[in-house]
């Protein structure tokens, strides 16, 4: 429409001093003809623009037109402008409408300001995504899940929980993005429950409202959740004697949930910890990964278990060797 692009002309001329009509052409993806019957149309509006002839020339705005954004802060403004999650954004399809509403941010903001903005902008990169997660999930059905959190509607959906295929009919209330992962909280039967978006199968949106608890907030319940689900996670602990100079190494490298230390270091320097894992499995590999410097002292069965680890690791080898001789 002629109209956003007349916004989208005036946006970038405040952001930026000069504008060639081939670089607004571009931006704009139109004509170098339509911009200048463009730039006429503003000029009939009443907006100052300007034309200089030449080596950096263009089109402007005269100096003291500006529509300035009051009453933020040096700290406030950077806050506004490094904090773009893009993966997020453009999950929800909200990616160009961000980058045109940071346009229009910048041009509000007076000129002194707006170099702090660009400032913050160069100097800070929120990174969304986990080291474990590359191209982010597949999520079919994101945007009929966000229709019914906005439009308040209920949402009917199949999910795979388990590997099996359950069907529910939800009260949609909020989407919550862990790192590259999305959650709908939604309430089922008055309760409330977190769903994985990529494991919903299937979704349908109910004409019916949905049920919206009054004293719901979505954070606070996130915060609480996670909470909860920490606290209910799987313990297993393991008593281990190391030397005292591999403690720091033990705490930056550990997956252990929890590392602490039990005394001071004994007569050969050494001393005792206790590490919390979620699984035995997870305390098999993190306790061979530094070799025979963790000496297990508790439990008997995770000793045993990496003594026979061990033990089949030399015989493979041993007779991978052997095989390359022969």
């Amino acid at each position: 429409m002629r109209a956003d692009r007349l916004l989208s002309i005036l946006l970038l001329l405040q952001v930026h001093s000069r504008l060639t009509s081939r670089e607004l052409a571009r931006r704009l993806e139109v004509s170098e003809r339509t911009i200048h019957r463009d730039m006429e149309a503003l000029g009939v509006a009443g907006i100052p623009v300007v034309a200089e002839r030449g080596n950096g020339g263009g089109w402007g705005l005269l100096e003291e037109y500006r529509t300035n954004l009051t009453g933020l802060n040096e700290a406030e403004i950077q806050a506004l402008f490094f904090i773009k999650p893009d993966r997020l954004l453009n999950d929800l399809g909200l990616r160009k409408a961000s980058e045109a509403a940071l346009i229009k941010l910048l041009a509000a903001v007076p000129s002194a300001q707006r170099r702090d903005a660009e400032y913050a902008r160069q100097r800070i990169y929120v990174d969304t995504a986990g080291w474990n997660t590359s191209e982010g999930e597949s999520l079919p059905y994101l945007a009929i899940v966000q229709a019914a959190v906005w439009q308040e509607k209920r949402l009917h959906i199949g999910y795979l929980r388990n590997e099996e295929l359950v069907e529910r009919v939800l009260d949609p209330l909020g989407l919550v993005a862990k790192g590259n992962i999305w959650y709908l909280i939604a309430a089922v039967e008055e309760q409330l429950r977190s769903y994985r978006v990529s494991r919903i199968a299937s979704a349908e949106l109910l004409e019916k409202p949905c049920q919206r608890p009054t004293d719901f907030d979505l954070a606070s319940y996130w915060r609480q959740s996670m909470r909860s689900f920490k606290a209910n996670l799987p313990r297993y602990t393991v008593r281990v004697r190391v030397p005292e100079e591999l403690v720091h190494g033990l705490y930056h490298a550990s997956r252990a949930m929890k590392i602490e230390q039990v005394g001071e270091a004994d007569e050969q320097g050494c001393v005792e910890l206790l590490l919390h894992f979620e699984m035995r499995e997870d305390a098999c590999g993190y306790v061979l990964s530094f070799g025979p410097r963790v000496e297990i002292l508790e439990p008997p069965e995770l000793r045993e278990q990496v003594y026979e680890l061990a033990r089949s690791y030399v015989e493979h080898w041993n007779q991978q060797s052997r095989t390359n001789l022969t």
